[in-house]
């Protein structure tokens, strides 16, 4: 008994290990324990995650202090860009080329969540086009990635419509990330293999979590849910993603999610691991 006990505790160790780089996101605004971060990277540290995405450009240099300190990556900054033309700036940029001099050769990808237009407005476009490619030569020299974050309501919804305005900014360091909840809330079709396949060249980021299949009411209760909860077949789709080659980071969405963060994160984990080790099995 304990030496098959064992050997499953070994199969999943070697399935995450094997895995696409997993961290969280989001798990700073709805923690009951309003941790900070070191408190947050020795949680995550110990349950098995590795490292964290960050929200907004303050208080990068205090992050990776405290991901470093326990040997883990910071993986995304979010931060906002506004396109429109009464934007009084679109973004922050003194500040933007500070953080980018604090994570200079490690890798990080800024999310950028893309407002000032209706969804997919045109009108919107060559100003956008515009500002990732002025983005795009501040980040080159630190080695970041410029993803299109998809979001419901934001200029930028659609996973099609992201590839689309990175291929017209046509810089190597501009990509985009898919976001599950917000497809699920924008698209109706459900048909995510033609549009991940499509999105390939510069998908370099996705985002999931637990979710129901359909939901018609407002908010993410529904469409954002710990990963072992909720009917959408995410073992589905993470084949989906092997299958087309996908290798990049897997960002667990926490937003709205309440209650002490470790409850929720610890569930996750070990919904992530056996879900992964389901592949294995299916693989051998």
């Amino acid at each position: 008994m304990k030496r098959a006990l064992l050997g499953l505790v070994l199969a999943a160790g070697i399935a995450a290990q094997a895995a696409a780089p997993f961290f969280p996101f989001c798990i700073d605004w709805h923690d009951a324990k309003k941790r900070g971060f070191e408190e947050q990277a020795a949680m995550l540290k110990e349950l098995g995650y590795d490292g964290v995405g960050h929200i907004w450009l303050p208080k990068v240099a205090e992050r990776i202090k405290s991901l470093d300190a326990v040997g883990l990556k910071l993986y995304q900054i979010t931060m906002q860009v506004n396109i429109a033309p009464t934007a009084k700036a679109p973004y922050d940029e003194p500040m933007f080329k500070d953080v980018l001099a604090q994570i200079k050769g490690r890798h990080v990808q800024f999310c950028l969540l893309i407002g000032g237009f209706k969804p997919g407005d045109p009108a919107g476009e060559a100003r956008a086009v515009e500002l990732l490619r002025h983005m795009s030569d501040l980040a080159k020299e630190s080695g970041a990635q410029l993803l299109l974050y998809v979001h419901v309501n934001n200029w930028v919804e659609r996973i099609e419509f992201a590839c689309a305005v990175a291929e017209k900014a046509d810089r190597p360091n501009v990509g985009v990330m898919f976001n599950l909840c917000h497809w699920l809330r924008a698209d109706t079709s459900r048909d995510y293999r033609t549009l991940l396949q499509k999105a390939m060249p510069r998908l370099w980021a996705i985002s999931l979590n637990g979710a129901d299949e359909r939901d018609d009411k407002p908010g993410w209760a529904h469409y954002i849910q710990p990963l072992d909860a909720g009917n959408f077949d995410l073992a589905a789709f993470l084949r989906t993603l092997k299958e087309l080659g996908y290798m990049g980071p897997v960002g667990l969405q926490c937003f709205g999610i309440g209650g002490d963060t470790r409850d929720h994160l610890a569930r996750s984990m070990t919904a992530w691991r056996k879900l992964n080790a389901q592949m294995e099995e299916k693989k051998n």
